[in-house]
């Protein structure tokens, strides 16, 4: 046996003999907070939650997925365009919407500011 599995051994026995039953635990049984019921309840709220857990992790999972792709897609795009038709592109733009090439272009220069402020 590798000293690993010796040490495995070891910490598997140190945690059976941590390891108390609920119901061994002394008080006063008639005022004892770890009723089944109460348990029960608690039991059934862990999982509720532990379901609501794994559901918005999926969500947000699949919500990933998709804006990956569709990064992936103006990417393409974008490689496949002329440079002289992206700076028209962009000139067309910012003359339909002012307000938005201004904000994008704040923060664009508030990134590109701290990248360079970092080195």
């Amino acid at each position: 046996m590798s000293e690993f599995e010796t040490e495995v051994k070891k910490a598997e026995k140190e945690l059976q003999q941590s390891l108390v039953p609920v119901n061994s635990i002394e008080g006063d049984e008639s005022k004892s907070f770890l009723d089944d019921e109460f348990l029960g309840d608690l039991k059934m709220q862990a999982q509720e939650y532990g379901q609501k857990i794994q559901d918005a992790a999926g969500k947000a999972r699949e919500f990933a997925g998709e804006k990956f792709a569709q990064a992936g897609d103006k990417f393409k795009e974008l490689q496949n365009k002329d440079p002289k038709e992206l700076v028209e592109d962009a000139k067309e733009f910012a003359r339909q919407k002012p307000g938005q090439t201004i904000l994008i272009s704040a923060v664009v220069g508030l990134v590109v500011g701290l990248i360079l402020r970092r080195k």
